[in-house]
């Protein structure tokens, strides 16, 4: 009997070492989502003021019921390395494309319209191309299709794909997401839209209100 009620008591306390041992994983998980809940606390009302503008050429954008951090991605411009930090404080809409991807050359006029109209010291749209090979073909390509108001980002090496892929933000291209002025993710779409249509400027308009 003594034998089976000290196995009886060394379960349990397995069980309850379990649980603690969870809690403490738990607990060790819990101050970062805090920390990120913290960070975009004022976000949630900023995202509940642009979800009605989700609708029409925009309305494929997913709206954050609870605003969090982007990571800080870094890429290349002809200027040197920047990252997207550089542009808190301002409306961002953050875009992922490649010369390859044909929705992609197809929106990306729209979105050098939105720059050109919206663009300045609050909004900018930072469209990060994703090319790996021939390099050239990509400053080529803008040249030629006339996009002049866009600056020019690369990831060569293809980092800010796997690091938001990893991240569940990105599946395919092109994947657009709008942050706010302190870096928290309002909404996320995935596939192309018309940028400069009249929907698409009614919604970043509510993004940049103060």
């Amino acid at each position: 009997m003594s034998r089976s009620r000290n196995l009886i008591i060394a379960a349990v306390v397995a069980l309850a070492g379990a649980g603690l041992v969870a809690a403490v994983l738990y607990g060790t998980k819990r101050p970062a989502g805090n920390a990120a809940a913290a960070a975009c606390a004022g976000s949630a009302q900023v995202a509940e003021r642009v979800a009605p503008f989700s609708k029409g050429e925009v309305a494929a954008l997913k709206m954050s019921k609870r605003p969090e951090p982007l990571a800080d991605i870094a890429f290349t411009t002809p200027q040197g390395a920047g990252k997207l930090s550089d542009l808190k404080g301002r409306v961002v809409l953050f875009n992922l494309w490649a010369t390859w991807c044909v929705p992609c050359r197809e929106e990306m006029p729209a979105l050098d319209a939105l720059q050109k109209t919206l663009g300045g010291p609050d909004f900018e749209v930072l469209a990060l191309n994703m090319d790996t090979r021939n390099l050239d073909r990509v400053p080529r390509w803008l040249n030629e299709t006339g996009i002049v108001s866009l600056a020019l980002r690369t990831d060569p090496e293809g980092k800010v794909f796997q690091q938001l892929r990893g991240a569940g933000k990105v599946t395919g291209l092109p994947t657009t997401i709008l942050i706010d002025r302190e870096g928290c993710v309002l909404g996320e779409m995935a596939g192309a839209a018309h940028w400069d249509s009249e929907d698409a400027l009614a919604m970043i308009r509510a993004a940049m209100a103060r």
